[in-house]
């Protein structure tokens, strides 16, 4: 990876700055119809012909197309429903092509009108600048990820930059905006979209600041295809009319083609887009989601779903995902599908350690795996039993488990405590105790990390954390 212009205020690139040879790979030719086939690209904008227009620009040895995909720092961490989009800028990437990321810094400030029924809370300066600080970290890592785990190597990958439109917009006079790029955007376009319609029509209306927003999102894409010679926009299905406004605007004032390409919104069970918004986000930093939340999200999705994920979130090939979903139709009960998408998916997103702590809290949750509970960090089985108490204890000579369960506070005084136990409804490290006088004993109730993972019924869990062994 050839790292340059590294600052948290500005951007990234990665990989080679030489491209004297897009496309070595052969994948550009085919690379609207794969992404296609897979489902990742639903509709090409602006419309007739444009597919073909575009399919002949992104040829083998044509100079390589550059592409890019906004993130409005609404949170401080991306979120699954993000995830075709980086995608697609990555399957980009994969056939020699240049993508740019963008937060949204500045736009995000006003917030996005699109699919909304109200305005949204008004965001802090402050908290837009850690928000989009923490963005283009993450979208830094699941780039480098990408590049060092799931890209095979050679000369194809093309380069991939984040950056912060706060960067030319927040330095952008606003006469001189509106004199500029604003002389060129027609009212009536933005007035007939269906959004702005529906809004101006509702109780609340809509505010300056939201009807503005396609238009500064419009001004990244001209600044983008001046600076960068950026030709595509990705965005979710939702983006059509902020694509459609830079479509107008880059070829009014420059009078080149360019394209918008939309991939599909993410929705839960009930058809709710997975987001911050509807409350059912499942986010890519480890602070908000952990490696094993994540896996295990990925994990539990229905057999009528994973087919279509494997091809939105993975870069394997379609014939070995044909092949996986053979074999589950043989071997439903191993779900082969499901754990090689979780597999893939955590590895993107937190790299082969945050693989390896998934599987770890999930053969000792779920396995009761004495081995991995030992092997387990105190940042995981934090992640792992978030709101189980934790204790700090001196191991007593002929210390009991029922003295363990009393100074944990996990049973009740008395016989009902007492009781408990010789039930069976306690155990230590997965094991189930049931003589309450049952003496602890190094390496069986208290591990080798010295701690000690109790459990009292079904899901009442204490860490117990050993102190001057």
């Amino acid at each position: 990876c050839n790292l340059t212009n590294f600052n948290l205020t500005g951007w990234y690139q990665f990989g080679p700055s030489n491209y004297s040879n897009p496309g070595v790979l052969g994948c550009s030719a085919g690379l609207l119809a794969a992404q296609c086939e897979r489902g990742l690209f639903q509709e090409v904008f602006p419309g007739q012909g444009a597919e073909e227009q575009l399919a002949a620009l992104l040829e083998p040895g044509r100079p390589p197309v550059t592409a890019y995909c906004g993130f409005d720092p609404t949170a401080d961490s991306l979120h699954v429903g993000h995830l075709p989009a980086v995608a697609a800028l990555l399957h980009f990437q994969r056939a020699g092509h240049n993508v740019v990321a963008v937060v949204g810094g500045a736009t995000a400030r006003l917030g996005d009108p699109s699919g909304r029924l109200r305005a949204r809370e008004p965001l802090a300066a402050e908290r837009v600048r850690d928000n989009a600080r923490a963005l283009r970290l993450c979208l830094w890592r699941l780039f480098e990820n990408h590049r060092r785990l799931l890209w095979a190597g050679g000369p194809g990958l093309g380069r991939a930059e984040v950056l912060d439109n706060a960067r030319w917009l927040g330095r952008r006079p606003l006469l001189g905006f509106l004199c500029g790029a604003g002389g060129r955007l027609r009212m009536g376009t933005l007035l007939s979209r269906q959004g702005c319609r529906e809004r101006l029509r509702s109780a609340e209306g809509m505010s300056l600041a939201e009807f503005v927003y396609p238009a500064l999102q419009a001004y990244d894409f001209l600044h983008l295809h001046r600076r960068r010679g950026c030709r595509v926009q990705l965005g979710g299905a939702d983006q059509m009319g902020n694509i459609m406004s830079g479509y107008e605007l880059v070829t009014k004032m420059t009078g080149t083609d360019v394209f918008g390409i939309t991939v599909p919104l993410i929705t839960s069970t009930t058809g709710d887009k997975l987001g911050k918004t509807a409350g059912n986000a499942v986010w890519l930093n480890r602070d908000k989601t952990s490696p094993f939340e994540l896996y295990q999200f990925f994990v539990r999705q229905q057999d009528n779903i994973v087919e279509k994920y494997l091809k939105l979130f993975t870069f394997l090939p379609l014939e070995e995902i044909a092949h996986i979903m053979e074999m589950h139709a043989k071997e439903p009960e191993k779900w082969g599908p499901q754990k090689r998408l979780a597999a893939e998916v955590t590895k993107l997103v937190h790299g082969t350690e945050g693989l390896e702590s998934a599987k770890r809290c999930t053969r000792a949750l779920y396995y009761s795996s004495v081995e991995a509970l030992e092997a387990m960090s105190d940042q995981e089985l934090q992640e792992l039993f978030k709101q189980a108490p934790s204790a700090e204890l001196v191991l007593e000579p002929g210390m009991s488990v029922l003295d363990l369960c009393r100074k944990a506070n996990a049973i009740q005084d008395g016989p009902s405590g007492y009781q408990k136990i010789t039930d069976g409804g306690v155990s230590v490290n997965g094991i189930r105790v049931t003589n309450p006088e049952t003496v602890l004993i190094l390496g069986q109730h208290i591990l080798k990390n010295g701690v000690s993972l109790l459990r009292v019924g079904k899901k009442n869990y204490y860490i117990i954390k050993w102190l001057q062994l």
